[in-house]
């Protein structure tokens, strides 16, 4: 069998064939020539015979017995009547511009779904940038706008991913697990704008509702660009305000003990008081159901002291109720009664927490209602960080996006097997 033969039967080249191998100190040369003529656009798809120039261009290909390997073949220019200039011809082995295969850039873009970006580079012998390029190239392929028709309800939150204050939109359908559908820079209205503006007023009409935090931003946009979706509040920041009134409360006593101290020269039991308040976080923080022993003997002292601590955790455990009703209708009833009860508790710091959830109590039901929460995207964000931090950071945010898109956004790689 001559070399040509194998080498045309190993490689499968699409479109074209086998005309010479060269070994050279680089690596395996293959000369290989086109099976078709006519030239195309790579923008526009227009076809046409007309030649504006030719030269030689060099690929790299898989490698082949651990030498590296490159595809060599002539490439022709033409003048695209529709484009109204000179453009290189598409040829069915490479993406447009790229100076590497398709077969090759598919392989890394697999293997980076999995691994590190360095250990991508180590086995293929490319650089770093080529990577990060090579990722975005296979991303902008197989990303298309079909995944933003059938949109009804989404989650939107935000990460950080970079020291100084630089985070990431993250933008997610509840109804197919929670896939990145949009990731844009910033964590500002105008960053939100964009998705919704990418999305079109139809699909922006069609929205059912939206699960999101507190901040002002995200509303903001939310409410101008799509007015008929129900703005959902995620249960996890409700609780969590709750968790850090109560922990102000805490350190209000504490402080306030201390405060005793420096009056004279305070006995012995005010010392222990101080220390025994201190103490209390986790007691008033946990789930019941999680409590030790001890934090259980906690909760009963300051019961039986009637101290303003237990009125925290009760309020507190009776906004968690509001999530653990067996009927999502009784929802609205429920949160009018905790609010009428916590604005008149005189505890300032519940107060204030009272004040805030009354101007998001529609946001609160209706994420009851709808049944929605940001758990999943919170869950999303924990991959996305893990993404973020196997590869040491990324140094710009276009490179993180993309990387996003390939893990997180359901792109399926096909290796390239013969």
């Amino acid at each position: 069998m001559r070399a040509t033969t194998a080498f045309n039967r190993m490689l499968a080249i699409p479109g074209a064939s086998v005309v010479s191998i060269a070994f050279e100190p680089e690596g395996i040369v293959v000369a290989i020539q086109r099976r078709f003529r006519r030239l195309t656009c790579p923008d526009c798809s227009w076809s046409g015979p007309s030649i504006y120039d030719r030269s030689t261009r060099r690929w790299r290909h898989v490698d082949a017995g651990g030498s590296k390997l490159w595809l060599e073949c002539e490439i022709r220019r033409l003048r695209c009547r529709r484009c109204e200039r000179v453009v290189t011809e598409a040829v069915p082995w490479a993406r447009p511009a790229a100076r590497l295969t398709a077969d090759v850039q598919d392989l890394a873009a697999h293997m980076a779904q999995r691994m590190d970006k360095t250990t991508v580079c180590a086995l293929l012998r490319l650089s770093f940038e080529t990577v990060a390029d090579l990722v975005c190239d296979v991303v902008a392929e197989h990303i298309n706008d079909e995944r933003l028709n059938e949109l009804y309800r989404i989650g939107v939150d935000e990460i950080s991913y970079r020291k100084g204050h630089r985070y990431l939109t993250i933008v997610a359908d509840h109804d197919t697990g929670s896939s990145v559908v949009w990731a844009g820079e910033g964590k500002s209205a105008s960053a939100l704008a964009g998705f919704y503006e990418l999305l079109g007023p139809e699909r922006c009409a069609q929205l059912e509702a939206v699960s999101l935090d507190m901040g002002g931003a995200f509303a903001k946009a939310t409410t101008e660009h799509a007015p008929k979706a129900l703005q959902c509040i995620d249960p996890f920041h409700v609780i969590k305000l709750a968790n850090e009134a109560i922990d102000r409360v805490r350190r209000r006593a504490w402080n306030d003990e201390r405060h005793h101290r420096r009056v004279g020269r305070p006995p012995n039991d005010l010392k222990q008081r101080a220390r025994q308040i201190k103490h209390t976080r986790w007691a008033l923080l946990k789930d019941p159901a999680s409590l030790t022993d001890t934090q259980r003997q906690t909760l009963r002292q300051l019961e039986a002291e009637r101290s303003v601590l237990y009125r925290c955790w009760q309020l507190k455990e009776a906004l968690r109720d509001l999530y653990r009703l067996a009927d999502p209708l009784d929802a609205r009833a429920h949160l009018a009664w905790w609010l009428s009860w916590a604005c008149r508790c005189r505890i300032p710091e519940i107060i204030k927490l009272s004040r805030t959830l009354r101007k998001h109590r529609e946001g609160i039901v209706a994420a009851i209602e709808q049944g929605l929460s940001n758990s999943r995207l919170e869950g999303t964000n924990s991959k996305i960080r893990l993404i973020n931090h196997r590869g040491y950071g990324h140094h710009t945010a276009r490179s993180l996006i993309a990387m996003i898109y390939l893990c997180c956004g359901g792109i399926t790689i096909d290796l390239p097997l013969r």
